[in-house]
């Protein structure tokens, strides 16, 4: 990856639907060399194609983030909840970090209520998210 796909690269993660010729005025890069970049950056798995939605208008606007402490190693399975949104391995006195989105707290309540009891957790700290302040 060089510097042109660097310059590439940030104009797609501020517009992914950008059009080849529009990006092509921004960057000062020929449509083709983008078309075979892109396409080649595609390929090679350095980016892909997403969308991103407005919590609040699908009913995703309680953001939890919960610190767990395991007893034992916790299945992959468990994070394929549509509430679970991101896992990551920490270090410190937690193992996981895990990003949950709910509708409203009642939605969470009955969730973690039913998280705790499947699963061996030692310890959890949960942090509900009030205000986004950069996306």
């Amino acid at each position: 990856m060089d510097k042109i796909d660097k310059i590439i690269i940030n104009e797609l993660k501020k517009d992914s639907s950008i059009s080849l010729k529009t990006l092509s005025k921004l960057t000062k890069i020929r449509p083709s060399t983008l078309h075979q970049r892109i396409s080649k950056l595609k390929q090679n798995k350095v980016i892909s194609y997403t969308i991103k939605t407005d919590d609040e208008l699908v009913g995703e606007n309680f953001i939890v983030y919960m610190m767990v402490q395991t007893e034992t190693m916790i299945d992959n399975k468990v994070f394929s909840d549509h509430h679970i949104k991101e896992v990551y391995g920490i270090t410190g006195e937690y193992d996981l970090m895990i990003k949950m989105k709910f509708k409203d707290v009642k939605e969470f309540n009955d969730f973690i209520i039913n998280f705790r009891e499947k699963h061996n957790l030692k310890k959890t700290l949960t942090m509900i998210g009030t205000v986004k302040i950069k996306d």
